[in-house]
């Protein structure tokens, strides 16, 4: 494989490759949409040119941009949304793809470094598991002692591998994040880290997998975590926006202050001064943060008080650990609260700078804190990843290092058959490289095997009488499918009044409803017992795949707006208008109509499933932006005939 340079496809060409890949498949059947593809992206390595391609479910896209990023001899980046795609790659379609595409290659998985054991921190907890304290006391003994035996014989280190339960509380004391880790040079444990010897792993392989998150991280370090590569292909990419708006932004918090504090008692005492002031700190912002709520401007009030007190304490904790003289273990201890304390002091300082290109907020959920994010990360995207060549703190620190041509995919990217909402969104037309949109369509006949119903009688979302008339239509439906239905909703409250309803009718059919189960058991459940319903929430919009009769019916309670006080939206709306845009059809309508497809494509997953999507808006039907929702979806047979709706789903019996 290259080592400097992308050397080009191979002889062979992509389709003949393809073919031969698609052959060796249990039933492999070869795709057009899937030929197109894989072309289109060998013809963008080639050329050094960006690439967005929709790809419908079924199309096989993973093969589609994997041969011909392997035959291209480049070092390639795949990156994901979802922890079930990588799984997918890195155990099934990789290997396969290594047995029967005659092209030697390495491949490796790299995750964020909190999926890793620390082995300082575990020595740490082992330490002090005799004593009373925070670190030791969220550990139960006997699963400690599993832990030490299972660090002596894994390969790996990674949470997956472990082969017995601890909860995110318990292995967050025994990992670390990128903000704490001091680094291998000054780790006691720097020669044998899990997770360095995962980054070794990937800077020699030809193919690594991460998740979108970690390469959000790698961007916004400025190229810091992953390693040198010509080509980034982004799957699942209709949720890169979000993502990367996250790990480009700060978060602080109490937790923060709590995670130094106890930083401090692992360096000091636990009666140390300075680690009772951290702690007082956390607690005063806290305070303050209980008693604010959306966009706030972070140097005012109580709330510039209470951070810059967070930034002092942060100060003379660093102050007294470069006083200690440690070694070994202590000294690992004393680089981490250094690299938390420099941290907090780093982000709080970035919040003080904010202008009208940022956004800050109170975050709700549980330990509030506050976020910024970039108002456009299409501009950040085009300055560090996007543009020909790396920045210019890249090209000193990195010897001119180009950055990646980058394939975007998904099944739902284009708004209105449209690719320029997505590719502004993130940076493509401002980063002075050529780009092209491709629509591959999918090999499912939509038109025979999906109905698109549209309850267009019901009040509007807004009207006083909507819920009621919302949960009848919903049972009726429910009703007609025989159960074997997913319902979506855009609220929390939405679904338990539906559960409520629901139950109240005694149906014959199991109920299943987000939060009253894990995941993973809501998911198998759903599957296994063919006639449930089960009633979710955002989390399942995406990524959730039911494939075969039990899901028959998925019906959406309204077109998935953002809230008009949602922080981020509104500075977005904001930054619209002040660019003389239209701020309803540059923010707010395209990412209705790309999560509105996700949500509808949790329907047909194979070429035998059939079924209705049932849309309980009446907007869909009548507003005046209808047909860029409507164009943003498969291409399914339209009805407002909740009697056709019904003889539809008859007739699956």
């Amino acid at each position: 494989m290259a080592d400097d340079a992308v050397v080009g496809v191979t002889a062979e060409p992509v389709a003949d490759a393809l073919r031969k890949v698609v052959a060796a498949l249990p039933a492999g059947e070869q795709r057009p949409g899937q030929v197109a593809m894989a072309e289109a992206v060998a013809a963008a390595i080639e050329s050094e040119e960006h690439l967005i391609v929709q790809a419908g479910t079924g199309t096989g896209k993973s093969q589609a941009y994997l041969v011909p990023a392997i035959l291209s001899g480049a070092h390639v980046v795949v990156a994901t949304a979802t922890k079930a795609l990588q799984e997918q790659l890195v155990h099934r379609d990789l290997p396969f793809l290594r047995e029967h595409l005659g092209v030697p290659f390495r491949f490796a998985l790299l995750k964020g470094r909190s999926n890793y054991l620390c082995r300082a921190a575990l020595a740490d907890t082992v330490g002090i598991s005799g004593q009373t304290s925070m670190l030791a006391d969220a550990v139960d003994p006997d699963r400690l002692s599993r832990v030490v035996e299972w660090s002596a014989t894994t390969s790996t280190g990674d949470r997956s591998d472990l082969p017995f339960m601890l909860s995110d509380t318990e292995w967050g004391r025994l990992s670390v994040g990128v903000g704490e880790c001091p680094g291998a040079a000054k780790c006691a444990y720097g020669d044998v880290c899990f997770a360095e010897d995962a980054r070794d792993a990937a800077a020699t392989a030809e193919v690594v997998v991460v998740n979108t998150h970690l390469y959000g991280i790698h961007v916004a370090t400025r190229r810091g975590v992953l390693p040198d590569h010509e080509v980034l292909i982004v799957d699942e990419a209709h949720a890169l926006e979000d993502v990367a708006a996250d790990t480009m932004g700060v978060t602080v918090g109490p937790s923060r202050l709590d995670a130094l504090a106890k930083a401090m008692r692992g360096l000091f005492t636990p009666d140390h001064p300075v680690a009772a002031k951290v702690e007082a700190a956390g607690t005063r912002l806290r305070s303050v943060l209980d008693m604010l709520e959306g966009r706030v401007e972070p140097a005012d009030g109580d709330l510039g008080v209470a951070l810059v007190g967070c930034a002092q304490v942060a100060g003379e904790a660093a102050a007294a650990a470069r006083a200690v003289d440690a070694a070994g273990d202590a000294a690992t201890r004393k680089e981490r609260l250094l690299q938390i304390a420099t941290n907090i002091a780093v982000d709080i300082a970035v919040l003080s700078e904010v202008d009208e290109r940022r956004v800050v907020w109170v975050e709700r959920g549980g330990v509030p804190s506050l976020r910024m994010a970039p108002v456009d990360v299409g501009e950040v995207l085009a300055e560090r990843l996007l543009c020909r060549d790396g920045d210019g703190d890249d090209q000193g620190e990195r010897g001119g290092s180009r950055n990646p041509t980058v394939v975007l995919t998904s099944a739902t990217l284009a708004v209105g058959g449209s690719f320029e909402p997505i590719a502004h969104r993130l940076g493509l037309d401002r980063a002075g490289r050529p780009w092209r949109g491709l629509d591959v369509g999918s090999p499912f006949d939509y038109e025979q095997q999906a109905l698109l119903y549209c309850a267009a009688h019901l009040p509007e979302p807004r009207a006083a009488g909507y819920e009621a008339a919302m949960l009848d239509e919903l049972a009726a439906l429910v009703q007609a499918a025989g159960g074997r239905t997913l319902a979506l909703f855009t609220s929390r409250r939405a679904m338990q009044a539906a559960a409520v309803h629901l139950r109240s009718l005694d149906l014959p059919w199991p109920l299943l409803v987000q939060d009253e189960l894990p995941r993973p058991v809501l998911q198998a459940r759903f599957v296994d017992e063919e006639d449930s319903v089960l009633l979710a929430t955002m989390g399942f919009w995406q990524g959730f795949d039911a494939p075969g009769r039990t899901c028959s019916l998925v019906v959406i309670d309204r077109l998935p707006f953002s809230r008009p006080d949602d922080p981020l939206a509104e500075a977005r709306r904001a930054a619209a208008t002040r660019a003389k845009q239209n701020a309803f059809a540059a923010v707010d309508l395209p990412a209705a109509a790309v999560l509105l497809a996700q949500g509808a494509g949790r329907l047909v997953r194979t070429a035998t499933d059939h079924g209705v999507v049932a849309v309980l808006d009446k907007r869909l039907a009548t507003a005046s932006y209808r047909w860029t929702l409507v164009r943003s979806l498969p291409p399914m047979r339209r009805t407002k005939d909740i009697e056709e709706v019904k003889a539809f789903l008859s007739g699956l019996d």
